[in-house]
């Protein structure tokens, strides 16, 4: 089993022993009032259903029984009561309060696709209500709450996927490049790159009603208050086509109130793999540098100065420097994927394809016998809720854990911070602080707005 699995399994038998075994419920062990699942399979709610938190309800079904759904958006939330009746026996409950999900008894577990300002939030009450938690990528607004979700995995002993995917699904694409490169198929490993994409910069986005079905106070959250803004254009199309402008629901992922744009959302997926990859999961960068980047608007001091228009990087150019004197750069540019160089040969691979001269020699030189096995940590799974519902069983932490994906979060959050600030940090992976800036190190955190708060 690879190291950065053995110490998975170590800091999860640590949390179980604070924990104490009375903190561990297995599923249906807590169901004797309520919803009863068929064939004892595990019974969970959603909290976030539009886009990938339906998306990955919809993938679920196969595996277990959905006994709630939440959303602040009724005509949302409506619509997918209705589509997940069709998926099963017996109709869910429908919430617009998530709270109503964590007080049932008969839920085992929460599928978790909010915007990622609330992720945390909703993520350590679940698991403090007993819930074993999926949450979609990427798992946190900041560093900070990282390490709190990490606390808390610990005090209660709750599985935790998170929904970086790759891992497991995409035709096993990514588990080969991991394996390719820890054969030693490209030699040492000099230089990854992660191509991201970019996002448009948006005009003056003006403020609009807020939309009958959506509880716009709610939905803000832990988040300044604002009011909401849409395109007048853009509204006869909200519900059923894309508000494109609109600081809600599509194009949360603009502003870094409530992510952290392309960093954090496709980051979070190829940093991930690059980071497994080059045996990076439980450690850091010592500096990450910007080299050439545009922002949405102007900043000042780390902050925008104007709230009207998206505000995260569109263009970007980033540099970390990687232990072993690896060198990783994230781009907006070129083809969305991984490149992979080392002192003997390169390779691209992606959701759609693996390739290069490394690759090719596959067909006369293959792989040894169960070595994508070897670096999944064992039989891979049929899909990422399967390896989640099979963890809850065995109670060990799932292949996307808390600890590696926020190590790998923590380069896609320190990218963000250097650009606001215009300037690189140099970052502690042991401390996991930044060195010599207190002016960069405060943005390691964020202040949730009152009555919001986080449970710490």
């Amino acid at each position: 089993m690879p190291t950065t699995r053995q110490t998975t399994r170590r800091r999860f038998l640590q949390g179980m022993a604070a924990a104490g075994a009375a903190s561990i419920m297995l599923p249906s062990t807590n169901r004797a009032l309520g919803y009863q699942s068929s064939n004892d399979r595990p019974v969970f709610g959603t909290i976030g259903l539009r886009n990938q938190g339906w998306a990955i309800t919809r993938k679920s079904f196969k595996f277990a029984d959905f006994a709630a759904l939440a959303d602040v958006d009724s005509k949302v939330l409506g619509t997918h009561v209705e589509n997940t009746e069709k998926g099963q026996d017996k109709k869910p409950d429908a919430y617009k309060d998530y709270r109503k999900i964590l007080d049932r008894e008969d839920i085992d577990a929460v599928m978790v696709a909010t915007p990622d300002h609330w992720h945390t939030k909703v993520v350590v009450e679940a698991m403090r209500a007993g819930k074993d938690i999926y949450c979609e990528k990427p798992l946190t607004l900041t560093i900070d709450e990282g390490k709190l979700i990490e606390k808390v995995v610990k005090e209660t002993g709750r599985v935790f996927q998170v929904g970086t995917m790759q891992r497991t699904e995409c035709g096993h694409r990514f588990l080969q490049a991991v394996a390719l490169v820890k054969a030693g198929r490209i030699g040492t490993v000099k230089k990854v790159t992660c191509g991201i994409g970019g996002f448009s910069s948006s005009p003056v986005i003006p403020i609009a009603p807020v939309p009958e079905e959506l509880d716009w106070e709610f939905w803000l959250g832990p988040a300044p208050k604002v009011p909401y803004r849409a395109l007048p254009e853009m509204r006869k199309g909200y519900g059923g086509g894309v508000p494109l402008y609109s600081n809600a629901h599509y194009a949360f992922r603009n502003w870094h109130e409530y992510s952290g744009g392309k960093l954090t959302d496709w980051g979070a997926h190829h940093v991930d793999i690059a980071c497994w990859a080059i045996g990076a999961s439980d450690t850091g960068p010592s500096r990450v540098t910007p080299l050439d980047y545009e922002m949405g608007c102007e900043y000042k001091d780390g902050h925008p100065v104007v709230d009207d228009r998206y505000n995260i990087a569109t263009k970007f150019n980033i540099r970390a420097d990687m232990p072993n004197d690896v060198e990783m750069i994230i781009t907006n540019e070129g083809d969305n994927g991984i490149l992979f160089e080392g002192t003997e040969g390169r390779f691209f691979v992606n959701r759609g394809r693996i390739s290069g001269n490394p690759v090719e020699a596959l067909k006369e030189n293959p792989l040894p016998e169960g070595a994508i096995e070897e670096v999944y940590g064992g039989k891979v799974s049929e899909n990422h809720t399967a390896n989640f519902t099979d963890s809850m069983k065995s109670r060990e932490q799932p292949i996307s854990d808390v600890w590696s994906h926020n190590r790998m979060l923590e380069i896609c959050h320190l990218s963000n911070i250097a650009m606001r600030l215009d300037r690189a940090v140099n970052w502690d992976p042991t401390k996991r602080e930044i060195v010599g800036d207190a002016e960069a190190n405060s943005f390691l955190a964020r202040e949730s707005r009152k009555g919001y708060e986080l449970e710490t």
